[in-house]
């Protein structure tokens, strides 16, 4: 796959998906928005990849949505390609270093875990220039950070520090600059050893937990847990258990 404005490199069975857009600091533009789904759709289906990974550069992870085009953001139906990337459905790691601020913000909350640099900087300044997020980022942060640092942080458009994210519970963890892609890479790594359809389903089923009640979460977990019990990973994780060996899974 060639894009003008991402570059895709591959380990083993983690794909790194960078944001290439230095000269406006990885603005999201509709180009860009498009090539990343694109992207991670293609990576979502080819079995040879276990667990994503999303990175911007050194100084930004992405500073926010092209302002030059955020005016036609509903002739270019930009929205729409946010949907894509939060149906995604193997682990998507976002690796963040420098800015991440508006709709850059909210593509990292669109992934499912947060690695951050020391220097990496998150908020949702779109108050400052007469908007609100539009990508998710009021629902999430309400989700994770609750009603009264949501209202603060929108309201007044501030950024906040990695370590501020960390004690929020914003991100996963916060590393020294320039190792921030490294510790996404050993979690990536780690997570692309275990078996994919359990990988996948557990995911999902933590995702349900955002949307719904707990009993029709813990009813949608059930039929998840049990749908395993038919896959050869099952067979083989709980056989190399009692045999005391490295299992060998295969994503069936």
């Amino acid at each position: 796959m060639r894009f003008e404005n991402i570059i895709i490199s591959r380990e083993g069975a983690v794909a790194i998906v960078q944001l290439n857009r230095p000269k406006v600091l990885n603005a999201l533009n509709a180009l860009m928005m498009a090539e990343l789904c694109e992207a991670l759709e293609s990576l979502d289906r080819d079995e040879a990849f276990r667990c994503l990974i999303l990175t911007g550069d050194e100084k930004s992870f992405a500073a926010g949505a092209d302002i030059r085009e955020l005016v036609s953001i509903m002739q270019k139906n930009t929205v729409a390609l946010w949907a894509r990337v939060q149906i995604i459905g193997k682990p998507l790691i976002a690796a963040v270093s420098g800015y991440a601020l508006g709709g850059g913000c909210e593509l990292a909350l669109a992934c499912d875990i947060i690695v951050a640099s020391e220097d990496a900087r998150f908020g949702q300044p779109e108050i400052n220039i007469g908007v609100i997020p539009g990508a998710g980022g009021t629902q999430r942060l309400a989700r994770i950070l609750g009603k009264y640092k949501t209202m603060e942080l929108v309201l007044t458009g501030r950024t906040i520090t990695a370590r501020e994210a960390l004690q929020m519970g914003l991100v996963n963890r916060v590393v020294s600059d320039g190792s921030c892609l490294e510790e996404a890479r050993k979690l990536a790594i780690e997570i692309s050893q275990k078996p994919p359809l359990a990988v996948k389903l557990a995911k999902e089923a933590i995702l349900k937990a955002q949307e719904c009640s707990l009993k029709e979460g813990i009813e949608f977990e059930r039929k998840c847990f049990f749908l395993l019990f038919s896959s050869e990973d099952q067979k083989e994780g709980m056989n190399a258990f009692l045999e005391k060996r490295k299992p060998d899974f295969k994503g069936r």
